[in-house]
C-alpha cells in the first residue's frame, strides 16, 4: 500500500510491531516500530508526523479458525484488539490533527467478513463488522471539519496471511488447501482472489481529491462476493 501512495506523490509513514519488517522498507519511507494497540506509542507517532493528509488503518491479524465454542477468550480478545482497537486508537489521535488542518481522509480496512460474516472466523468477522460501525461514526463526527472516512472490504487477498487461513480451514474441513482456495474463488462472480495492489489502488483513490465527496462508504474490493462460504 505504501508504494501506491508514494507513486501518487505522498510521503509515506509506516508503523509496524515487527521491527524486522520495517527494516526491509524502502529508504524513502519513514517508519516507527509501534504496537497498534499501544495508545501512547500511536499518539507519539501521530504527533511526530504532524500534518496528516491520509490515514490508512490497515493493521490486522487473521485470528483463530475454529468453531465458536472452541475459541479461547484470549484468542478472541487478541483478534478483536488488533483489528478494532488498533483502528480506533490511530483514528482517535489522527482526528485532532486533521481537524486543525480542516481536511483529511481516513481509510479503515474492514473485510468482506465484515459484510457477510464467515463461519469458523467469529472474532475476525465481529471485529471487521465493528470497524464499519467505527467508520460510519467517524464520517458523521468529522465530516463537518472537511474530513472523510471510508472502509475498504477486501475479499480473499493473495499472500501469506491468507495462506495461513487456507491451511487452517483445510484442516478443519478435511480438504486440501487447493480445494479451499477454489471454493473461495468460486464464491465470487469474477472467480478470483484479489491482490494487495488492488486494495492499495482503492485506498489511494479514497485518499485523493477525486473522491472528495465520497465518505461513509463501505467499498468491497472482492470480485463481487456471491457466496462467502461455498459448500462442496
Amino acid at each position: 500500500m505504501g508504494a501506491a501512495f508514494e507513486a501518487a506523490g505522498h510521503t509515506v509513514w509506516v508503523t509496524d510491531v515487527d521491527g524486522a519488517a520495517l527494516a526491509e522498507l524502502p529508504r524513502t519511507w519513514r517508519s516507527r516500530q509501534a504496537d497498534a494497540v499501544d495508545e501512547a506509542a500511536m499518539a507519539a507517532v501521530i504527533a511526530e508526523i504532524g500534518t496528516l493528509d491520509v490515514l490508512c488503518a490497515n493493521a490486522g491479524i487473521a485470528g483463530p479458525t475454529a468453531l465458536v465454542e472452541d475459541i479461547a477468550l484470549a484468542d478472541w480478545r487478541a483478534c478483536v484488539s488488533v483489528n478494532l482497537e488498533g483502528a480506533f486508537l490511530v483514528a482517535k489521535h489522527a482526528a485532532p490533527a486533521m481537524k486543525a488542518a480542516g481536511r483529511g481522509a481516513i481509510v479503515l480496512t474492514s473485510s468482506t467478513a465484515g459484510i457477510y460474516g464467515y463461519p469458523n472466523r467469529a472474532p475476525y468477522a465481529a471485529a471487521k463488522w465493528a470497524v464499519i460501525g467505527l467508520m460510519k461514526t467517524l464520517a458523521m463526527e468529522l465530516g463537518p471539519f472537511g474530513i472523510r472516512a471510508n472502509a475498504i472490504c477486501p475479499g480473499a487477498v493473495e499472500g501469506p496471511r491468507m495462506e495461513g487461513v487456507l491451511a487452517r480451514e483445510a484442516a478443519i474441513k478435511g480438504m486440501t488447501r487447493d480445494a479451499v482456495y477454489a471454493g473461495y474463488a468460486a464464491g465470487t462472480s469474477m472467480r478470483s482472489f484479489v491482490t494487495a495492489q488492488d486494495v492499495a489502488d482503492m485506498a489511494v483513490f479514497l485518499g485523493s481529491d477525486a473522491a472528495r465527496l465520497v465518505s461513509g462508504q463501505v467499498i468491497a474490493v472482492d470480485g463481487h462476493t456471491e457466496n462467502p462460504d461455498p459448500k462442496f
